[in-house]
């Protein structure tokens, strides 16, 4: 895409690592543009470069060449302090090992991230309590994480994603430790945020989570291998929207 508005846009990102005397290339010479709006997977196996890219767009880390523009602006002239409200305000991390804190229940887990923003208790349990209901867990609130299901606890990571209202979701191999069925769920609500407007940037190396994001960005070696558009999900959500 070439969109001056890009949300996202990597001009020939590079990503070096030293290990003893060699030099590793993780990232080599990414040119992507994301629009706000889109659903994204980054697709690839072991060392294909897709979690450098995550830490990446979720400015965990930064390019070794390159440049990084988020909303417009290039992400090299931040500070550590706008580095960090830029990932507490700008993205919701989703990670497939949920991140929970196991003596909060559902919702102090969800409201965690607005407490670093310094927003106010009432507002902070208002924002949490509608990210909940978003996700189909209003009933689960005061429960603790061991006393939810896999899906249940992903969902909980969403909603304390959502609770920020960030511009992006990032999530990293988002169904990775759950079965099946409860994954299909967990797509299913990737699918119905993005329908309400919601960017959204999977990472995984599974294809069939791939295939339910609107575009997949096969990477190897780190270089984009492959860039596709998904017409048929793009088909099939036009089908829907005849028919509500």
């Amino acid at each position: 895409m070439s969109d001056g508005a890009a949300l996202i846009r990597l001009e020939g990102v590079t990503k070096h690592y030293q290990m003893g005397g060699e030099t590793i290339a993780a990232l080599n010479g990414i040119d992507l543009d994301i629009a706000a709006n889109e659903y994204v997977a980054f697709i690839g196996s072991s060392g294909s470069g897709k979690s450098t890219m995550m830490n990446i767009l979720g400015c965990l880390d930064s390019p070794t060449h390159g440049r990084y523009f988020l909303n417009g602006v290039d992400v090299a002239g931040m500070s550590e302090t706008e580095l960090a409200t830029t990932r507490n305000v700008e993205i919701g991390f989703i990670f497939q090992s949920f991140n929970l804190l196991t003596r909060a229940t559902a919702l102090q887990n969800v409201m965690q991230p607005l407490i670093y923003r310094g927003i106010r208790p009432a507002e902070r349990a208002r924002r949490a309590k509608e990210a909940m209901a978003r996700v189909g867990l209003q009933e689960r609130m005061d429960h603790l994480p061991n006393q939810l299901s896999g899906g249940q606890r992903q969902r909980v990571a969403i909603a304390r994603a959502l609770c920020s209202e960030p511009s992006i979701l990032l999530a990293d191999e988002p169904t990775g430790n759950l079965d099946s069925s409860t994954a299909a769920d967990i797509m299913s609500l990737f699918d119905t945020l993005h329908a309400e407007g919601q960017t959204v940037i999977i990472v995984t190396h599974e294809p069939d989570i791939a295939a339910h994001c609107r575009r997949a960005v096969r990477l190897a070696d780190g270089k984009v291998l492959s860039d596709i558009v998904n017409t048929e999900r793009l088909a099939y959500r036009a089908r829907e929207s005849t028919h509500v």
